[in-house]
Formats: C-alpha cells, structure tokens, sequence
C-alpha cells in the first residue's frame, strides 16, 4: 500500500522568492504558527525587496518553518537579526491588509503569560480567516495606534428594570462615545442582534463580529474597525481581541455569564482580558449585567471597581411550596388576577416532562441497571434511562417493589399541563429547546420558558412567576449562587411597572427581600464572607489542569515536588485527582492573589517540558468558571 501524503493548499507550495532582500530594515520579526507549544517565541525572516511595501506589523505572511509552508504575523522590523546565519526568506505575503496593530499584538502576549499558553491559541480564535474578495473591495491602509491613558476605575453598572437591558446599553454608548470607538462584548448572537439592532437606529458605523456571521461579512467588519475612526463593534467572545480603530470603552453586557468563558483551550473570559487590555491601553471599562459575578463583585468590595446601582421598589411575593405542589395554594388568586390584565410568564427550572422518577409510596428513585435515572417524556408514557435510553413499561420499585410513580422533578411540559388545567381559557405559550420566542402579544396568556428563552412583551408581563425558586439555588456548581442571582433579577426585570413578582420559594430566601429593594448587594457581601472563609475563589487565584485518569496521580506528585523543592508559592493548595467521565482527571491549584503570576510561570515550564519531551499536553484553565 503507498503511504498517504499529506494534501497540501496551494499556497503552502509557494516558491521561496528569490532576488535581493529589502534594503532597509531586512528583517522582519514574526509570530509563527509552529503548531507546537515551546516553540512559541518569535523568529527572524529576511524580508524579499520586492515584498518590502508590504511586510509590515500586522500583516499575515507565508513562511517556511519545519519543512513545511506555514502562516506567521509580522509583529516587526528590524536591522539586524537576533542571532548570526543564513536566514530564511518570507514566501509571500497571505493579505495585504493588517490582521493586528501592535496594541493587540502587545494583547496577546500578555493574555498567553497570564493564561499560560501560546500566542497563537489565541490568535487562532481572534483573527478571522482571509475573504480574498473581501481583500479586494477595501484600500490598504496604515493602521494606527492610540493610547487614550485613562485614569478612570472600571465600573459596574447595573441594570434598572421595566426596561430592556439592551436599550440600557444603548444609553451607555450615549455617554461614553466622544469622539471614539466603542466595543460592545455580549454573551450570544441574540444579544448581539438586539444590541445592534437598536443602536443602527441612532448611529452610524455599528459593526457586528460574531462567528455566526458569514465569513465575508465577519471579515470586511474585522477589516472596517481598524479603518473607521469611530465606529460601535458589537460581538461575541473572541471580538475582545478586535483591533478597533481609536478605542476608548469596552462594555462587558451581561458579565457574570457563562458565555463569556471561553470553552476550548486554553478557556480565557472576556471580562479578565478586558481588564488586562483596557489596563494596557488606557481604556475605560464597563461592566454590565442585572447583579454582578463573585469576581467583579470581589473587585467592587477592594474598591478596585466602582458600582452604579439605581434601587427601586419592585412587588414581590414569596409562596413556601408544599406537599410538592407545582403552585402553592395562594398563588392562584394572584395569578388568575394578573393574567386578566395581561400575559404572565412562568419560569420553570428545566425542560422535559418529568426528569425524575420516584416510588410513590417509599420515594425511592428509579434508577436503571446501567445506574442511569429514569424519566418520563410526556403523559402515559414508560419511564426511560436517560443514559442508556432502556424503556421499563412494567416498573417496579426496587426497594418496596410497588409500581405508582411519582414525578418528583417537573420538566416545563408537565407544568404546561397542570397550568392550563389550573387557569383553562387561556393560551398557552412555551418557549423552549429549539423553539424559543422572541416576543409574545400583550393579550392576556400563559408563557412558560425556561432560562434564557424568556420573551420579551411590549410594556412588561403582569406577573412573573418562578417555580420551583429552590431548584435553581440546589447545584453543588460553585458558579449557581451569581448564576440564580442574574436569572432571578432578569426575569423580575421583565414586569411591566404595575406588574408583580411571584416567587415559589422559601418565605425566608434572602432573594426575595433583594429583588423587592433592587439592591443584590446584600447577597454579594454574604457570598464574599462565605468564599474569604473557604478560602475559594476568587478571594484564591485558582487552576483547573485536566488530564488523563491514568497519569493523574503522576502531575499531582510532580507538582507536590515542586511545592517541597520551593518552585510553587508556599500558599499552593493541591487537590485532586478527580475521576471525570472519558478516562480523564480533574486537579485543582488554589494560590494567594498575589502568586498567581509564579503559579502561572511553573505551569507553563510544565507544559513547555511536556511539549519538548512530546507527551501530551495538560489542559489548564485559570480562574475558571467553575471548578
């Protein structure tokens, strides 16, 4: 059998171009895609007369490295190389068009020390890929640099409710645009949409950079913020590193959530690279959101970050569940009354129909031999593994072998049934899954929607519901306190201003006298003491380094060494292994605020050992979502 050979573009077979070298400043320094984590500093190239015009920072060059045609950046000029020899000349130039300036250059470098990997991981998810008509359609342009050096804190401003969060960030590009660019960084593409949606009605150049776009469109806006001297960018994650002509404010939409990490390697959040850009460049920082991450409120308690909160007085009401009803018997009026002024919306915790499902008579829970639970798809119909997909249509308890079921956890189909037999001659609207509605009428309905499907309606629902209220304080994520705050006080928000909240929760849960004054401050310093005593995050500076099971124990040693031998900060905290699915482990780092650079320096001495002695790299995630 003949051996496969590696298919090769074109433009990876390019001739080195021959002819004198540039006669001036010969030699370009560039950031190369080497493929491998050590070989992550910069090399020298000599520069081709005929592609001297060209060659400039910023530009993306094809380069010979390895034995093979590669991609690089030119990050700069110079006279002479670094080390003596016979370089090797830069093959062509991939665009003529800028793809960085120096200040997001500079970015990258100091996002790969703090995150500990390489430059290039980052640059693989900033930049987008070349459109060669895109390239066509533009004029090659000088690009920039502005330093703006403003002495400003950041700060967080919260959100008021009775009006969409996205027309708030509107008012905010009214008083941060003076004269320069704003960059706007939101959660998903349907923040991205209203966002920009609403600013195209009142301003010119609003750019949109997200990676659902087309890539002609992605690009030629990529390509326009480094041109227009003032324009609004609204994107997704990876536009924090968007080289935006005359920046002067970042605003972070909706802060605290997860969308904002980064899921692949090596897992950065726009909030901390923000930080580090807007402390690099002098810009002003703004945080947003309904209530704010442990993180940023961390940051607000050391007065690190200013905090902009206009409280008010919201109508809140909190119904303790019983007897494991879906709606608490004093609910009813409430609920008949404001859906005969309007739509209400009921938040329900999950999707599903029934997520669980227990003896009736002992409570105890249906468990398949595969040790997956069973749940029930909809009415009259066998439980089902939810990891094997086994039917059992003659169940039986394994403890008191009796076969009634209790639903024991309500996905939002069940409770669309018991709702609209609760309140019949009114529609029901669900929004869930992959039919999530955008907007409902202001007529009199039922909305039931789980997290991040919520509707929106013109003047506000008449009552929010919350059910279940505990389910969504219940996980053992270290994240599920900032996550249910958010949820909470978004959905609140969505009441018109004669409207009312309905809470199925406690009497005495301390979210209900929070959403009443409009004030999460309370929940935060509770929260703050409570981590400061556990000595977690982000009171600790923490690293989450997965890898497989069985060389688990050999990193965890390796790193106890370190610890003996003084390379680790003497604060480390070593925990783990844990066994995770897939033949991998979890191991955890927690160290003093203020070794969290030497933490982050032995990690990528760690890496760069395991890269040169070619095992397999460590997955490492500094202060993660979650741990």
């Amino acid at each position: 059998m003949a051996t496969a050979r590696l298919f090769r573009l074109k433009a990876e077979l390019a001739p080195t171009p021959s002819g004198p070298v540039a006669e001036s400043l010969p030699v370009a320094r560039v950031r190369v895609d080497t493929g491998v984590f050590h070989l992550d500093q910069l090399f020298d190239y000599s520069v081709p007369q005929k592609l001297s015009s060209l060659v400039r920072t910023g530009i993306r060059v094809q380069i010979p490295f390895g034995g093979r045609e590669t991609e690089g950046i030119v990050v700069s000029r110079v006279a002479q190389a670094e080390r003596a020899g016979e370089l090797k000349s830069i093959s062509k130039v991939i665009s003529v068009h800028a793809a960085a300036t120096q200040e997001t250059l500079d970015l990258f470098d100091a996002c790969a020390e703090y995150y500990s990997c390489n430059p290039w991981d980052l640059i693989r998810s900033a930049i987008p890929p070349r459109v060669a008509t895109v390239d066509k359609e533009l004029e090659v342009l000088e690009v920039a640099s502005y330093i703006v050096q403003s002495t400003q804190l950041p700060m967080y401003q919260s959100f008021e409710p009775f009006k969409p969060p996205h027309e708030q960030v509107s008012g905010l590009v009214e008083d941060f645009q003076k004269g320069g660019s704003i960059l706007i960084i939101a959660p998903d593409e349907k923040d991205v949409d209203r966002i920009s949606g609403h600013l195209t009605l009142r301003h010119e150049n609003v750019l949109k950079l997200t990676s659902n776009s087309s890539r002609e469109e992605r690009y030629r806006n990529f390509l326009l913020s480094m041109r227009l001297e003032s324009c609004i960018i609204v994107g997704t994650r990876s536009a924090i590193f968007a080289p935006v002509r005359n920046l002067r404010t970042i605003i972070i939409y909706k802060e605290s959530s997860a969308d904002h990490f980064e899921i692949r390697s090596p897992g950065w959040n726009t909030a901390s690279v923000a930080r580090i850009r807007a402390q690099r460049q002098g810009l002003q920082l703004v945080y947003t959101g309904f209530s704010p991450s442990v993180r940023a409120a961390f940051q607000i308690d050391r007065g690190l970050m200013k905090f902009k909160n206009q409280r008010c007085e919201i109508k809140v009401q909190a119904f303790t569940p019983h007897d494991g009803a879906l709606l608490p018997g004093r609910i009813y009026s409430e609920i008949k009354k404001a859906v005969s002024q309007g739509p209400v919306l009921f938040l329900a915790p999950r999707k599903g129909y029934g997520n669980a499902v227990l003896c009736a008579h002992c409570r105890n829970i249906a468990i398949c031999k595969c040790g997956g639970r069973l749940s029930v798809a909809s009415k009259n119909v066998a439980p089902v593994c939810v990891h094997c997909g086994l039917s059992y249509p003659d169940w039986k308890c394994s403890f008191c072998s009796r076969d009634r079921q209790y639903l024991g956890s309500r996905g939002i189909d069940r409770a669309a049934e018991e709702i609209s037999r609760a309140f019949p001659g009114f529609p029901i609207v669900l929004s869930v899954g992959e039919v999530i509605k955008e907007h409902v009428d202001s007529k009199p309905s039922l909305v039931l929607a789980t997290p991040g499907a919520q509707p929106t309606v013109e003047g506000g629902y008449s009552a929010v519901v919350v059910l279940d209220g505990s389910r969504f304080f219940s996980h053992t994520d270290l994240s599920t306190q900032e996550r249910s705050r958010e949820l909470f006080f978004e959905t609140s928000s969505m009441i018109g201003k004669s409207g009312k909240v309905l809470l199925v929760i406690d009497e005495t849960h301390p979210i209900t006298s929070a959403i009443a004054r409009w004030n999460v401050a309370p929940l935060l310093k509770r929260e703050l003491a409570e981590r400061t005593e556990l000595q977690l995050p982000p009171t600790v500076a923490s690293a989450v380094i997965i890898t497989d099971a069985l060389n688990a124990s050999q990193i965890v040693a390796g790193l106890r060494k370190s610890l003996a031998d003084g390379r680790l900060p003497d604060t480390a905290r070593i925990y783990g292994p844990t066994v995770l699915p897939k033949n991998q482990a979890k191991i955890v780092v927690h160290v003093a605020l203020d070794d969290r650079r030497k933490l982050a320096e032995i990690l990528h001495e760690f890496q760069r050992r395991r890269s040169i002695a070619k095992k397999e790299l460590l997955t490492i995630r500094f202060d993660p979502y979650s741990l």
